[in-house]
């Protein structure tokens, strides 16, 4: 006699079916059934982010005209202050080339920057990650750096038609190579596991013996070209503290990002520019 499926159980024998069911097929029909279902929510993300911005937009209409022209002038204020450093940019650049030409040395690598909107946020205690509104119809490759005014926010992970897939510094999986400020030895820079609530943070390793640094007077840790992928110098975070190994030849420590990096609205990707000037 065929025993009967408790009712209370059917959903979890449907559940345990379906999951063997998703084990057992072929990996290619998995990586294609994720990608369509992520170019299936991609619209929902992005028009949701548009209401948003359309929200924001007729909030900024309340304000009073006394507001708005205080706010204009105090951005032109700003626009002034950076039209003076592209200036001064622009001459560093050219003594640089000139230095260049005399040493005989490579030239640095350059970017073109593409800039994009977050549409979405995906932040757990194992990965986090952003979706820009920007991706392979825009010129997006996979393992671009991603950065934004005050620094690093990651790197390219994923990119499908219309948006990017971006693995923030503070993911576990994120790893760079690094420095400190005047001091060109190259460190390791990786993503650690961030507690919902908590300040950004990731873990510095293999730091030199003679590297010091005190609660009081923190060090800044920028990004490293060795590393192929970032321009140096970028700011990573600041370490105010270093514990020696078991074996006393490195240190270690965990840099405190940002907070800007958690609630961003718009990003910047770098994509190198190739001895042609096109990326």
């Amino acid at each position: 006699m065929v025993r009967k499926i408790p009712h209370a159980t059917k959903p979890i024998v449907l559940l345990l079916g379906l999951l063997l069911t998703w084990l057992l097929l072929p990996a290619v029909f998995k990586s294609y059934s994720r990608a369509g279902f992520f170019e299936f929510q991609a619209p929902l993300w992005v028009t949701a982010a548009e209401f948003k911005n359309l929200g924001d937009s007729w909030a900024l209409r309340a304000h009073s005209k006394k507001e708005l022209y205080e706010t204009g002038r105090d951005l032109a204020r700003l626009n002034s202050a950076y039209e003076l450093k592209l200036q001064e940019i622009d001459a560093l650049r050219d003594e640089l080339s000139r230095l260049e030409r005399i040493l005989v040395l490579p030239s640095l690598p350059r970017f073109q920057y593409r800039i994009a909107r977050v549409v979405r946020r995906d932040q757990s205690s194992w990965w986090q990650q952003l979706v820009i509104q920007k991706g392979k119809l825009h010129g997006i490759p996979v393992g671009a750096a991603v950065v934004y005014s005050g620094g690093v926010v990651g790197r390219i992970r994923e990119v499908h038609a219309y948006t990017s897939v971006v693995e923030l510094a503070t993911s576990p999986g994120f790893r760079m190579a690094a420095h400190f400020d005047n001091d060109e030895r190259p460190v390791t820079y990786q993503g650690a596991v961030n507690l919902p609530f908590s300040s950004p943070r990731g873990k510095v390793m293999n730091v030199p013996p003679d590297v010091v640094v005190t609660a009081s007077v923190p060090r800044r840790l920028t990004s490293s070209r060795l590393g192929g992928v970032f321009p140096d110098g970028l700011t990573i975070g600041w370490v105010n503290r270093l514990t020696t190994s078991p074996d006393g030849l490195f240190q270690s420590g965990q840099p405190y990002l940002d907070k800007n990096l958690l609630s961003l609205k718009e990003v910047a990707v770098l994509i190198p520019l190739g001895t042609g000037g096109t990326p």
